[in-house]
């Protein structure tokens, strides 16, 4: 994929490094610290554990916790209950993937052991892609191979590592995105689209990532405009709706999917006694319920519903008093987008005031690339990075949900 130059050998052992040390500290802990008893998604196991299980239970079960059972879940049993679809189907869909490459070893192990050895290996592979990925993204954007490599190292070392070995969906995302940006840099606008759109397969808020292709284009439109202006700007509409259309057709594939399990009649699906026994007790509605009042939406998003109902996502719903210790977890990264931020914007007003289409005032050309951060290549990164935070910090939350019944039936 990439040439291995000394640099990216370097990135290629230390996430390799990291990724070894943090399933060894998972297994460890996991074993010498009692699990917090939280109200969190815990499905019963349907299928019985023999010794080979138990061992791959001892050795990862750390990584299946929290949102993880959700992955493992789906890509057991599928899409059983309503809060289940606030969890894109990209990864699930690659741990059924990895467990069909275990299928010789099915005597010893079952499908959750599967699954969880899929979780293991294939968020270790895709955390080091995502790394290598990255420093390819800094290279080009940067113009600085010290500070790419300083980007790639510390991204191997954020605080967030964890969730580069759970089984959460963020390795795959993280891959796919700093694919589809390095791309995008090398002006291979097509590709880049296509792996943004299996990026949003995987995570809804890869929808973010269409600001990138739009802003690509409007430089695009900039550079040329004076040629033949309706002709580029029939060509910059065109290409924005295409965009657009592209990566959003898998959100809307998987809304309509749900659709059709809640909203529409189909044949009866079987389901375990202890999986409806699960939804009775904690109050889930499950495919074969009553129709939920999404239905009957003027525009039926049940990712909407749910963020709302199980998870209680809103603007400043977070911002309580108890939540206080988690604000300050939160405010070293906080601070420093921001800081950045100002940086860029102090450093380059006219830059920012032209929305990154012009680098100077008082000329038409576009200058020398200045190396580093403050480079005008970095402008479209610092504006996502700001939303991000923005939409984060005033409407998002890190709390589980999935057992929020009193809300659900309080609906």
């Amino acid at each position: 994929m990439w040439p291995l130059d000394p640099s990216r050998k370097e990135v290629l052992r230390f996430a390799i490094s990291c990724r070894v040390l943090t399933l060894m500290l998972q297994a460890f802990f996991n074993a010498v610290i009692p699990d917090h008893h939280a109200e969190a998604f815990s499905p019963p196991r349907l299928a019985p554990s023999g010794c080979v299980d138990q061992l791959v239970e001892a050795l990862l079960g750390g990584l299946s916790r929290w949102d993880a059972e959700h992955f493992l879940f789906i890509a057991e049993h599928g899409y059983l209950y309503e809060h289940n679809f606030a969890f894109f189907p990209g990864f699930p869909l690659t741990l059924l993937v990895g467990t069909e490459l275990l299928r010789p070893l099915r005597g010893l192990l079952s499908q959750r052991s599967c699954l969880l050895i899929s979780v293991a290996s294939l968020n270790s592979l895709f955390s080091v892609l995502a790394a290598l990925a990255l420093h390819d993204l800094g290279c080009l954007v940067l113009h600085c191979p010290h500070q790419a490599l300083y980007a790639a190292l510390l991204f191997c070392l954020s605080p967030a590592n964890v969730f580069l070995a759970a089984g959460y969906s963020e390795p795959l995302f993280a891959f796919l995105t700093f694919s589809a940006m390095g791309q995008l840099e090398r002006g291979r606008s097509w590709m880049s689209g296509l792996l943004f759109a299996l990026a949003t397969g995987v995570r809804a808020n890869g929808l973010v990532s269409v600001g990138f292709l739009l802003h690509s284009q409007c430089r695009g439109f900039f550079s040329f405009v004076m040629l033949n202006p309706q002709r580029q700007f029939l060509k910059l509409v065109s290409s924005m709706c295409l965009s657009v259309l592209t990566l959003s057709l898998p959100f809307a594939l998987f809304q309509y999917y749900a659709y059709t399990q809640f909203c529409l009649p189909g044949p009866a699906r079987s389901i375990p006694e202890p999986l409806v026994q699960l939804a009775v007790e904690k109050g889930y509605r499950i495919t074969e319920g009553n129709e939920p009042p999404w239905c009957s939406w003027d525009l039926p998003l049940i990712y909407s519903y749910i963020q709302d109902v199980y998870w209680n996502v809103g603007f400043l719903r977070y911002y309580e008093l108890k939540q206080t210790p988690n604000f300050l977890l939160a405010a070293p990264v906080a601070i420093l987008v921001s800081w950045a931020t100002w940086t860029y914007v102090t450093t380059h007003p006219w830059l920012c005031l032209t929305l990154g289409l012009r680098r100077h005032k008082n000329s038409k050309t576009l200058e020398k690339s200045i190396p580093g951060f403050l480079s005008p290549q970095v402008f479209v990164y610092v504006v996502h990075a700001m939303f991000l935070l923005l939409s984060g910090g005033l409407c998002m939350h890190v709390q589980d949900g999935g057992n929020n019944t009193e809300g659900l039936r309080g609906r």
